[in-house]
């Protein structure tokens, strides 16, 4: 698989906050060859990078596996020898596009919290300018997950001449009450680190906040997962005797069970502190809670107005992150457009975290949707029955890039 990784200056950047910085540099993989027709741009998720696959390449500055290995790639769902894929890493984050951790030029300091303020939209905007920058006037499609499924919908609201398909997946038009509270209690948890330092942690001599931003990657984690998939993987019971404790517990606690549920959530979160920045979790679960499909206009059918190629809506029955009700409203709208729509839900007991580890199930409507579109019948609403067991997330191997 032809494979480029790079990172482009675009120059001066204005955010959607009306802030600018004098370079914005984006950080992104592609792969195959571009016919001028076939250029596919991928969306990660919040934590994602542009590390989308090649899981035998390990980059230090990247997450230490592809995040959509099994999508991703020669003769897979996103067919590399077919298709020109892009996947830009967003602004704000900590993987090689500009963001809190960065150098300020005008100062010779890391930005740190006098980063500006990032959206969604700035997200589309960078990855519009970047793609201007390798020569792709026109996508086939956009595809992403999760918060990378908003960027998708707004490429369909902001340049709709500019792409045929578009593929949210596990995805809204906005974030649900609960889902802003639960954001907002991690941010406490960051921001509460004595660490943290109002942002400005960067120094030779400082500790990031890592107490702080384990426990919002562990409130995520429980985000991410289902009743019933946490039933079956760990139930009630204890952690082997070789489990440590990563968080300090009072003097009662050592009479009690370590349970294996919680030793999942220690090692992921302890794994998650090394890789990520506190600062950029803030600002890119910002930009996500901030998010808002009918923003400027009255309705999300009219913020699509423009669109009129092909949408796949794809969605998991367990999923109460981005519901399936969610998913339908998003699909309605997109049908009030006028546009040619599909919602294919996933019988799901995996929760959110269904579209990253569930291949088998994702790939093939998402390879026919690709090929033949809603118009060539190759993708029609409809239930896909899911096995009550997968071999794609070991307990203790962090696949989740959400």
């Amino acid at each position: 698989m032809n494979v480029e990784h790079n990172t482009v200056s675009l120059g001066e950047f204005e955010f959607d906050c009306g802030e600018t910085i004098p370079d914005l540099e984006i950080t992104y993989e592609a792969y195959g060859e571009f016919d001028g027709d076939n250029a596919v741009l991928v969306c990660h998720a919040l934590t994602g990078s542009a590390h989308v696959a090649g899981r035998d390449r390990v980059d230090s500055a990247d997450q230490a596996r592809a995040w959509w290995d099994d999508i991703v790639g020669p003769g897979k769902a996103i067919d590399t020898t077919e298709y020109y894929v892009v996947c830009a890493n967003v602004p704000g984050s900590c993987y090689g596009s500009t963001g809190p951790k960065s150098e300020n030029p005008e100062t010779g300091e890391p930005y740190g919290t006098d980063f500006p303020p990032v959206t969604v939209t700035d997200w589309t905007e960078a990855q519009r300018a970047l793609l201007d920058e390798l020569g792709i006037p026109h996508l086939h499609a956009v595809v992403g997950g999760s918060v990378g499924g908003m960027n998708v919908i707004e490429w369909a609201k902001r340049h709709p001449d500019h792409v045929d398909r578009i593929v949210p997946i596990a995805a809204a038009a906005r974030l649900d009450t609960q889902c802003l509270s639960l954001d907002a209690i991690a941010r406490r948890a960051i921001t509460t680190d004595p660490n943290w330092k109002q942002g400005h942690y960067y120094g030779e001599d400082d500790e990031p906040p890592s107490d702080g931003l384990a426990l919002a990657r562990q409130l995520g984690h429980v985000m991410y997962l289902s009743k019933a998939s946490m039933e079956r993987r760990f139930g009630r019971r204890a952690a082997g005797r070789d489990a440590v404790r990563t968080f300090p517990t009072d003097a009662a606690g050592a009479f009690f069970p370590y349970r294996d549920v919680e030793s999942y959530l220690d090692y992921n979160a302890e794994k998650f502190t090394e890789r990520f920045d506190a600062n950029s979790y803030l600002y890119l679960t910002r930009a996500m809670d901030n998010y808002d499909l009918a923003a400027g206009f009255e309705s999300d059918a009219d913020a699509l107005a423009a669109f009129d190629g092909d949408a796949l809506v794809m969605s998991f029955t367990a999923d109460w992150h981005f519901t399936t009700q969610q998913a339908e409203a998003l699909a309605d709208s997109l049908r009030a457009a006028d546009a040619n729509v599909a919602h294919h839900v996933i019988d799901s007991d995996h929760g959110h975290d269904a579209f990253l580890v569930e291949p088998d199930n994702v790939g093939p409507p998402l390879a026919d949707f690709l090929d033949a579109g809603v118009d060539g019948n190759a993708v029609t609403d409809s239930v896909v029955e899911d096995s009550q067991e997968s071999n794609f997330a070991p307990v203790h191997n962090s696949l989740f890039s959400q």
